[in-house]
């Protein structure tokens, strides 16, 4: 694959800014690849970065050689096989439309958790990180300039975007591999500090002499596998979320909960629109509890509208201790077509060990969907039953009203819009809790909210 190594193309009009630590670009053609020799083992090395490179790791013995300067030295001396890297040294591959070349490997560690990181390098824009833990890729830009600090001094921000702290630590370089642009060996310690949002991460790195800022994409999966014929079994969901993986359900709830809140408004504003009613009929009837049921008819009762729910209600005042029951029937005087309901008002009241109680409703709301338009009578079965035998009648109000406001309805309804969004939002709040888990804060009921927004 032919790239700028080969062709070497003149200089764009603005170069990128190369990292810090690194010498100046020279004007010119792009830095020829070097040989030189190992002078542990004998081994012959090439310079990707000739002239920019200040450290390279022999790849046959893993010595660490200074070449910086024109007598190559070695800083540390080690007879050891190289490790097998998922991506071999001197792959190139295309990243962002750009072809780098892998020239360096670092592997690290934290408290037992170990990533690895791949230095890149192109002539002509300088050096980037390949950066993986297992879990994913991320592709990381060295900044030439400190980020700015953001809100509650927990956030920094770099072009714009803000980045939210996340953990604080201390990597250890376990093994150390190929060419480098500062001096590095296995065995050095540095500082660490992550910010991230959704996708991104900044970085820092400190030690003694220096610091450094590195913003890191994460790259979506099969992305390094096309470019470098390397990946990552089961995908960036497999395990734990990585610290600046986004949700994979941020994308759908949203929507769903404007489309949920915008429902359930609508909803409301209907019932307040159609759930009303107006009394069309009332009438007071006694009857005797313990006796012989009474038949009543009460009307007529004109219901005008194409179509309208109905609902009787009846109430009994002074019932205590007894209950009546009414089985209604409205009877469209043209068509003798009967529409049946069942109505019970009850009321019970005592004295035990806990003081006095009371249950039951002495007022029962019967309600109809749907009836046509047409002149009804309401006939009306009703019998009392007394409890204690202290009640010899029973005063019952039956009152026929056009609309009813069917509560159990709109219950349904809300449950069938808001149960698929509680699911999304539940899994949105696992997968949160997972990543967030990992950070020094944990998992915050603030952070997790937060992340709806894009934080």
């Amino acid at each position: 694959m032919a790239g700028p190594w080969d062709t070497a193309p003149p200089p764009p009009s603005e170069p990128s800014a190369p990292p810090p630590g690194t010498p100046p670009a020279k004007a010119g053609p792009a830095p020829a690849t070097q040989a030189l020799a190992c002078p542990s083992c004998g081994g012959t090395i090439e310079l990707k970065a000739a002239g920019y490179t200040v450290t390279v790791v022999c790849q046959y013995c893993g010595s660490v050689l200074d070449v910086a300067n024109p007598d190559v030295r070695i800083i540390k001396e080690y007879h050891e096989a190289a490790a097998q890297l998922t991506i071999p040294l001197g792959t190139r591959g295309e990243i962002r439309g750009i072809e780098w070349e892998a020239i360096g490997y670092l592997q690290k560690s934290e408290d037992g958790f170990t990533w690895e990181e791949y230095l890149l390098f192109n002539p002509y824009h300088g050096y980037r990180w390949l950066i993986t833990d297992g879990r994913g890729w991320s592709f990381g830009t060295m900044l030439t300039r400190l980020p700015q600090s953001g809100r509650f001094g927990t956030e920094l921000a770099v072009d714009g975007q803000s980045y939210r702290h996340f953990v604080d630590g201390r990597a250890h370089v376990d093994y150390v591999l190929g060419e480098f642009y500062w001096r590095v060996r296995a065995g050095d310690t540095v500082r660490t500090a992550d910010y991230v949002r959704p996708g991104w991460m900044l970085s820092w790195e400190g030690s003694g002499a220096e610091d450094s800022w590195t913003v890191s994409e994460l790259l979506k999966p099969g992305d390094v596998k096309r470019s470098f014929g390397a990946g990552l079994s089961g995908g960036q969901m497999a395990g734990t979320p990585m610290p600046h993986q986004p949700s994979p359900y941020t994308g759908i709830l949203r929507p769903a909960m404007l489309f949920a809140g915008i429902a359930v408004a609508a909803l409301f504003i209907l019932t307040m629109l159609f759930g009303g009613s107006s009394r069309l009929f009332s009438e007071r009837v006694t009857i005797e509890p313990d006796r012989t049921g009474r038949s009543i008819t009460l009307g007529p009762i004109q219901l005008d509208r194409s179509w309208q729910a109905v609902t009787i209600e009846a109430q009994a005042p002074a019932l205590d201790n007894a209950w009546v029951d009414l089985d209604y029937s409205l009877v469209d005087r043209k068509t003798q077509q009967s529409y049946d309901a069942y109505g019970l008002a009850e009321r019970y009241s005592g004295y035990d060990s806990d003081g006095s109680w009371s249950e039951g409703s002495r007022t029962a709301a019967t309600k109809m969907a749907m009836l046509p338009a047409g002149t009804y009578d309401l006939l009306v079965d009703a019998e009392a039953h007394n409890w204690t035998g202290a009640m010899r009648e029973v005063e019952v109000q039956i009152a026929v009203e056009r609309g009813a406001t069917f509560w159990s309805n709109l219950v349904f309804a809300l449950i069938l819009i808001l149960l698929p969004v509680g699911l999304i939002f539940w899994r949105h709040f696992r997968f949160e809790t997972a990543r967030l888990g990992e950070s020094d804060r944990g998992a915050t009921s603030e952070d997790i909210l937060a992340s709806l927004g894009g934080r």
